[in-house]
């Protein structure tokens, strides 16, 4: 329990050194401000990711189809991909430097937090030793694939649509 008072003491204080240096950056912009803001954002795509870790090895239904696929660890990476290709393109249609600001400070700690290729990796990594090695293969495959389609879609959709230059 003392612990935990510690650790949300110095919790507390490091969001407020955060918050009050966003303040001060935040009305000049730039990578200064969209790191200090992704700096006090970040803890918010920690504990999502640490929630979703829950349901790795559950599997699907009350059966727990496909137990071998760390759905914890896949829905946290698309999602990721997806919510950063929805921000680009918010990103992109704003065109504001305090949407800029804030955007970047959302993906980088966020989304930053909230995917993780240390733990894919790991995961691939464990499931290549196993009796059967494509499942990581698999496991990859879908991770990339479904990422990569859907945030291409959630990015292009809205420029297709709507006629918006796209940034090169």
């Amino acid at each position: 329990m003392t612990a935990m008072v510690i650790f949300l003491v110095i919790l507390g204080i490091l969001w407020g050194v955060s918050g009050a240096l966003v303040k001060a950056k935040f009305k000049h912009g730039g990578s200064a401000a969209e790191l200090w803001f992704a700096c006090m954002v970040g803890p918010i795509g920690v504990w999502i990711r640490w929630f979703l870790a829950r349901l790795n090895g559950r599997g699907l239904g009350k059966k727990g189809l496909f137990q071998w696929i760390p759905f914890g660890t896949l829905i946290a990476n698309v999602s990721a991909a997806c919510v950063m290709a929805a921000l680009s393109t918010i990103k992109n249609a704003v065109n504001t430097r305090d949407c800029d600001t804030v955007v970047a400070g959302i993906q980088f700690g966020v989304m930053g937090c909230l995917s993780t290729v240390s733990t894919f990796a790991a995961e691939f990594n464990a499931m290549r030793k196993t009796n059967e090695p494509w499942r990581a293969y698999v496991y990859a495959a879908i991770t990339i694939c479904v990422s990569f389609s859907l945030g291409i879609l959630i990015y292009c959709i809205p420029y297709w649509t709507k006629g918006f230059e796209i940034d090169t």
